[in-house]
């Protein structure tokens, strides 16, 4: 495995969502610069978060305001919907799930060293703490419904 500070977070995550944005989902998305600071508090959004464990511990995350989320679970469904209810939080997950998916070949080239947690899922108002000596990063993404991010902190097991 490439060593974590060796690799570009910011790039691995960008191609993961951008490909599956393109192939899976079919729907225009754009990736904007990096954030240079963590997000810590999120207000009426919704996330799909990804744990990983094994060489390397971290997460994988989809945070949404909730506008966002149902325009992502229009543009993964094809359905309208105008509530955060469960066919929202599906997609979120979902999401979560196919970018962790496609990070980890990059983390892990045999596949077998970085393992992924089922998806969770968070709705309203939440706080999210990032760990102590890790490496992270949050690109933002904008699609039609507007802005969403996905953060993927990571930290080596030795």
């Amino acid at each position: 495995m490439q060593a974590l500070e060796e690799l570009d977070l910011a790039q691995v995550v960008s191609q993961a969502t951008t490909e599956i944005y393109d192939t899976m989902i079919m729907a225009d998305i754009h990736t904007d610069e990096p954030l240079s600071a963590p997000l810590n508090d999120f207000t009426r959004y919704v996330s799909g978060i990804v744990g990983l464990a094994g060489l390397c511990q971290g997460m994988l995350a989809i945070h949404a305001p909730e506008k966002v989320a149902m325009g992502i679970t229009n543009d993964f469904l094809g359905m309208e919907v105008d509530s955060v209810d469960d066919d929202v939080k599906d997609a979120i997950s979902e999401l979560a799930n196919m970018v962790g998916g496609s990070v980890k070949p990059v983390l892990s080239p045999n596949g077998k060293d970085i393992q992924l947690s089922l998806p969770s899922v968070f709705h309203g108002d939440y706080s999210v703490k990032y760990f102590t000596q890790a490496y992270w990063v949050i690109v933002p993404f904008t699609i039609q419904s507007g802005q969403f991010f996905v953060e993927l902190q990571l930290r080596r097991n030795d």
